[in-house]
């Protein structure tokens, strides 16, 4: 590869739920009355750094900040825009209810397995931002040494998600007022130091209505002179019919899933601005088996050698992935070759930036054993 190539390894998100489950224990411990808020955010924190490390470690450039809850990342974000109260008791009465209100609707996140909390919106809803937990959680990222890329649902997905007990009312038309908030979002973030934020638009994928398509076009011509580098996340499958859509939109990046839409290369390639970094989501974020990096390289060496500059990462988040296979003692060692979890994931995109960098034959052991 070139010497002038620029290539990054990012991470869209990360296992939450801990190597030995510790996330899951320090909830239920915390829901029954044995252990208080306190040591239920110190374990969070702790898993949350040590996530951060592992991550680094392994070659991650870019780490999420704000991809890590407590119960949902959707509920993470009606609480970042105000749409539920601050607080772990209104947090939890909304995800699972309480002597005084029901629990909120859960369905499930696109076609994962994965389930969200429906944020339930009015005619008369308004926005508010509450940044503090992102905040935070991107001053313990840089603390921490790494090097962060805040991570926040946008604001169209968001709506698109969203549901309302209005007959006939379209969440949508909520945008207007949706918009200053993640404007003063943007501010706040740069003014922590943050350079790029990950706005993930997995809605991008979805058959649009035309008002989808305007909101979209709204939207992020109202966050084109934002203090932020926007990456444009897209993933569970093909821009299909919003991909000028998409390259339209003034950001500074553009992530496209590669795995379940391979295909979308050629045509986001061609209509591509000069200068938008893409995000190729290369490796699988959503299964349990190894790549074949030699196959991913004969697609991405040509996009390197063309733009100079670009981003590998999962196709999607890596929540949908187990976390570390080494952990994994009852696999024979047939099946363990044939398996990558979280961590191995983010090998394999290291040894893919690697080859990119400097070459084949740098990783040329690795990229063996990849195909054996």
């Amino acid at each position: 590869m070139s010497s002038t190539s620029n290539i990054q390894v990012a991470t869209l998100g990360f296992p939450r739920i801990g190597p030995k489950r510790e996330l899951k224990a320090a909830l239920e411990s915390f829901w029954s009355g044995k252990s208080d808020a306190g040591a239920l955010i110190a374990t969070a924190r702790t898993l949350r750094s040590d996530s951060w490390q592992r991550q680094a470690s392994l070659g991650a450039d870019l780490l999420p900040v704000g991809d890590f809850a407590l119960y949902d990342q959707v509920l993470d974000t009606s609480v970042l825009l105000g749409v539920v109260p601050e607080g772990l008791d209104a947090y939890f009465a909304t995800a699972r209810g309480s002597r005084t209100q029901p629990a909120a609707e859960m369905t499930k996140w696109f076609d994962t397995n994965y389930h969200y909390i429906v944020p339930e919106l009015s005619p008369e809803q308004n926005f508010a931002l509450h940044p503090q937990g992102l905040l935070d959680a991107l001053a313990a990222a840089e603390e921490a040494g790494v090097t962060p890329r805040p991570v926040v649902i946008g604001p169209v997905t968001y709506l698109l998600l969203a549901k309302s007990h209005t007959e006939g009312f379209d969440p949508i038309r909520l945008l207007d007022r949706l918009i200053p908030v993640y404007q003063q979002l943007f501010a706040r973030l740069a003014e922590a130091g943050a350079e790029w934020v990950q706005i993930d638009e997995p809605a991008l994928v979805l058959d649009l209505s035309d008002a989808a398509r305007t909101a979209y076009r709204t939207a992020y011509a109202a966050f084109a002179d934002a203090p932020v580098k926007l990456m444009l996340t897209s993933y569970f499958g093909a821009l299909g019919d919003n991909t000028d859509l998409a390259l339209s939109l003034p950001v500074a990046g553009l992530h496209v899933d590669l795995v379940r839409a391979p295909e979308q290369l050629d045509a986001v390639l061609a209509g591509a601005r000069a200068d938008l970094l893409l995000s190729l989501g290369v490796i699988d974020g959503r299964n349990i088996w190894r790549a074949d990096l030699a196959a991913i390289l004969n697609r991405i060496e040509p996009v390197v050698a063309a733009r100079g500059s670009v981003v590998i990462a999962p196709s999607c988040s890596l929540l949908h992935s187990p976390i570390d296979l080494d952990r994994e003692t009852e696999f024979d060692d047939e099946l363990r070759s044939w398996l990558a979890f979280a961590v191995q994931k983010i090998s394999e995109l290291n040894i893919l930036a690697r080859a990119l960098r400097a070459g084949r034959a740098a990783v040329a052991a690795e990229l063996d054993a990849a195909t054996a």
